[in-house]
């Protein structure tokens, strides 16, 4: 697809966030044309990242409309096993949901998922089916899918340890790629595949990539 205007990708931001979980994801969207802001519990306070980056964020998550925005990401964090702090980011979730936007958690924030109840009636991953099973409320252990990363409707799930799969879902969501291209995309970053890289450099010069 051509790279146009979009409205902004949404990335959550808040201490401990697991930084490496989107990397692929937002380096590839930028370069798309996509617009990404970070959102954090205020505006004018940074985050910390696992890795110790420091990051301010862009917007406070009550600025946050799902009106405003193409997709919410959720990483994960140490926050999420650890309390309630980041259970208004799930909340924000379930308010993008209703309204038909897009929401993609990875890791622990799947667990913030499970416990808002938004897992209980969608197909989800996440690292092991124990980890949701102990959240408290949590009743989707029959929509568990037991592979890298799922799309149900508007929600996106992954596992910690898949962050090419769940960039391939959100490209695929919000069709940022062609079919053939995001294959080959996948192919190079997920499995080292050799034949993929002509495939995108074939659609780079196309402008299809």
């Amino acid at each position: 697809m051509s790279e146009t205007a979009h409205k902004p990708v949404h990335l959550a931001v808040y201490d401990t966030y697991a930084d490496w979980e989107t990397g692929h994801t937002t380096a590839h969207l930028t370069q798309r044309g996509h617009v990404v802001r970070t959102v954090g519990h205020t505006a004018g306070a940074p985050v910390t990242t696992m890795g110790g980056l420091r990051i301010q964020p862009d917007l406070a998550l009550a600025e946050l409309r799902p009106e405003d925005s193409s997709l919410l990401i959720l990483t994960g964090a140490s926050q999420w096993d650890t309390g309630d702090e980041l259970a208004p980011f799930a909340a924000k979730a379930r308010e993008f949901l209703a309204a038909g936007v897009p929401v993609a958690a990875i890791c622990g924030a799947t667990a913030g998922l499970a416990r808002e109840g938004l897992l209980d009636d969608r197909a989800h991953t996440s690292a092991v089916p124990f980890y949701l099973a102990e959240q408290p409320g949590y009743e989707g252990a029959e929509h568990y899918v037991e592979t890298d990363a799922v799309t149900d409707g508007d929600l996106i799930t992954a596992g910690p340890t898949e962050p090419v799969a769940f960039a391939r879902e959100i490209f695929a969501r919000l069709d940022v790629y062609t079919p053939d291209v995001l294959d080959a995309w996948y192919g190079l970053f997920h499995d080292s595949d050799p034949n993929a890289y002509p495939v995108l450099m074939a659609a780079s010069e196309a402008g299809n990539a």
